[in-house]
Order: structure tokens, then C-alpha cells, then sequence
């Protein structure tokens, strides 16, 4: 019997086969510095029916099911780098791993606690350059084909794991820009709110960014105003 997420995995099984490895492939990246000697990073980008809250919008796009699901992480507060940003799963290669697609599960692993054995690894895609954090951050595709339980494993960390409905980040509705402003620069870029009980997790920055680049190359992003701008908490003193 065909689920109705085998055309998610498939279209993303066709972006991964069809990514040229090059760092345009990703339109944002075009006006992204290079990095002289970058430090080597990934990132677990895991799909898949991670529990049973499905969501409430119908996307547009006929891949996208009501309950294809995204895991994300809310890092913690008291971080010195990106504190309280949520972000995908991921962090520095270890010399002791064996390529970016073994660092990617181990940092998931653990970051969420989540069992490598029941990731499917679809494929790496282009690396991005990070000038600001001096990284060179490789986006690896998962495909959870038998989910396991996860949640926060070291507070220090993490302070949440949650799953994030793409069709709820589609939604015109929880869409908008950021606007960051650093002396005499702005920078503007794409942002998503996910809805958390009475609130919701604001995903912005460089998460943001690959999302919004996958959704495009994938065809699942729907009309969304991006004049709309959602602000930025204060920055934890």
C-alpha cells in the first residue's frame, strides 16, 4: 500500500540525485563570502511521519501530506553561539567520524536521542560557506522510516526537540522575513512560525534559510508575503 508521504521521499530522493554539488545550486548562497579554510559541519535534515499530530493547512503541493513532519531542535539559552535559535540537528566532523553523513547522525543521535538505525540517509546536498562562524555546513537528507522517540538530552544544550509539520511552515500564515541590523548593514531573510501550544518557535536565520531554499527547489513553497516582517526577541543579557 502506497503512503501518502511516498511522494515526499521520492521527490527528495530526485533533489539529492540531481544536486550538482556546487554551493549555487542553493540561491541564497550566491552572495554568501566564501571561507578560507573552513571548519567541516553538517546538518541532519530528517522527513518523515514523526507522530501523530498532523496539521490543520492543506498544502498546495500534492507531496506534501498533512502529517510530513521535519525534526528541528530549540537550542539553549545560555549558549554562547546561537542561543535559543532553533536549528536542524547537526555540528562539527569529528576525526573520528567517517564522512559528514556519519556526523550528521551521531550530533542527532546526540543532540535528540533519536536510533541511527531507523534513518534512511537519502543523500548529502551542497555545502554552504558560514563566514561568521567560519564553517563549512553540509545539508544531509534523512528519511525516518521507523521513527524512534526523542526529546532533549542535555539541557545545557537543547532546551526542546519537536517536530514541525511542513505543511504548517508552507502556510502563508506563518511565514514572513526577519530584519537584522549590524551597524551599517541589513540583513533581510526568510522565517517560519511554527505553531507550540500557545505560542510558537520562530525559525529564522541559516534554518530558515535551507528550508526556504528546499521548499523552493522541491516546488511545495506557496505564495507568502515577504513584506511581512516578524520581529526578533531581545537577545538573552
Amino acid at each position: 500500500m502506497t503512503s501518502p508521504t511516498d511522494g515526499a521521499r521520492a521527490q527528495l530522493q530526485a533533489l539529492v540525485a540531481g544536486s550538482s554539488g556546487a554551493a549555487s545550486d542553493f540561491d541564497f548562497v550566491r552572495w554568501m563570502p566564501s571561507v578560507d579554510d573552513p571548519r567541516s559541519a553538517a546538518v541532519l535534515i530528517l522527513f518523515g511521519v514523526l507522530d501523530g499530530r498532523p496539521s490543520d493547512h492543506v498544502a498546495q503541493a500534492q507531496a506534501v501530506s498533512a502529517d510530513l513532519d521535519v525534526l528541528l531542535l530549540a537550542r539553549a539559552e545560555s549558549l554562547r553561539s546561537h542561543p535559543g535559535q532553533v536549528a536542524f540537528p547537526g555540528g562539527r566532523v569529528d576525526a573520528d567520524d567517517a564522512d559528514v553523513i556519519a556526523a550528521a547522525l551521531r550530533e542527532a543521535r546526540e543532540e535528540t536521542g533519536l536510533d541511527p538505525d531507523g534513518v534512511e540517509i537519502l543523500g548529502p546536498l551542497e555545502p554552504i560557506p558560514l563566514e561568521h562562524s567560519r564553517h563549512l555546513v553540509t545539508p544531509v537528507i534523512g528519511w525516518w522510516r521507523s521513527p524512534s522517540p526523542v526529546g532533549v538530552v542535555d539541557e545545557a544544550e537543547s532546551a526542546a526537540v519537536f517536530r514541525a509539520p511542513v505543511a504548517d511552515l508552507l502556510d502563508p500564515a506563518n511565514r514572513g522575513v526577519t530584519v537584522l541590523r549590524r551597524g551599517d548593514q541589513t540583513l533581510r531573510g526568510p522565517a517560519f512560525l511554527v505553531p507550540n501550544g500557545g505560542g510558537s518557535h520562530l525559525v529564522w536565520g541559516f534554518t530558515a534559510m535551507v528550508l526556504d531554499g528546499l521548499f523552493t527547489r522541491l516546488g511545495w513553497t506557496e505564495p507568502w508575503d515577504d513584506g511581512r516582517e516578524i520581529p526578533l526577541a531581545p537577545p538573552v543579557r
